[in-house]
């Protein structure tokens, strides 16, 4: 038996990254899942390859900042399977300007995507958690909302500190209709946003291994691991909660 049989998952940023191995564990634990992102190449490539491996997974275009989009993924969850249990709020850019460098626009975006569309998203599966007595939400912010670091100094930091924000009083206004909601925030993860944002080079990535206590940078998988325990029964007394995984760089 899954940790997620029977369950209806919905995941921003689906076509790729965290959010793939994401869906591919989700799978693997029996829940339906339901990918959304801008992507549609990448998106449909994605329900794909997922799809060899088993279970129901499909691909929809989703615009986070878009409340239209938002309101047509949800109510096709529960036309389809009468009802929405997990969100996953995974979009998410970073614009990698230092402060002075940053204009109102890239301000402007970064917030759009990143807050904007953990509102929007936890909005309409709030509406619909609770037709079904409860679900589970994850938002994924970052370690950069934490605290300062020179690498986010713009946007992009307090657009994830105000993820956590969010989500804790999110947790608090619907914890008594057993919607939970709880932050996990990645260190630096192995995708192209860690390398778009500090720079790519062989001196670069093993600057990124020796900041992390545990000699690596982390992998997808390592957060969606997380993920999959928030998202379950696991982690049925926790809301409101900071998860943070990101290879022992906060313990310094």
């Amino acid at each position: 038996m899954g940790k997620l049989d029977g369950r209806v998952a919905i995941l921003s940023g689906g076509s790729g990254g965290i959010a793939f191995e994401e869906a591919r564990l989700f799978l693997q634990e029996g829940a339906k899942v339901l990918l959304g992102d801008i992507r549609d190449e990448l998106g449909q490539k994605a329900e794909a390859e997922l799809a060899e491996t088993g279970g129901e997974v499909s691909y929809h275009h989703l615009d986070v900042t878009n409340e239209d989009d938002w309101s047509a993924l949800v109510g096709l969850a529960e036309s389809r399977y009468g009802k929405l249990d997990i969100l996953v709020n995974n979009a998410g850019i970073t614009i990698p300007k230092p402060l002075e460098e940053t204009t109102a626009d890239d301000w402007d975006r970064t917030m759009d995507i990143n807050v904007k569309g953990v509102f929007l998203g936890t909005k309409y599966a709030v509406e619909a958690m609770k037709k079904v007595g409860g679900g589970a939400i994850v938002n994924i912010a970052s370690t950069a909302g934490l605290g300062g670091t020179s690498h986010f100094l713009g946007s992009y930091g307090p657009s994830k500190a105000a993820v956590q924000n969010f989500t804790k009083i999110t947790a608090l206004k619907y914890a008594a209709e057993k919607i939970r909601c709880n932050t996990i925030f990645p260190g630096p993860i192995d995708t192209p946003i860690l390398w778009a944002s500090i720079g790519d080079t062989p001196e670069i990535r093993q600057m990124a291994v020796d900041s992390v206590p545990l000699g690596r940078v982390g992998l997808p998988q390592d957060i969606a691991k997380g993920v999959l325990f928030l998202a379950s029964d696991d982690a049925e007394w926790m809301t409101g909660s900071d998860l943070v995984i990101d290879g022992g760089m906060r313990a310094n």
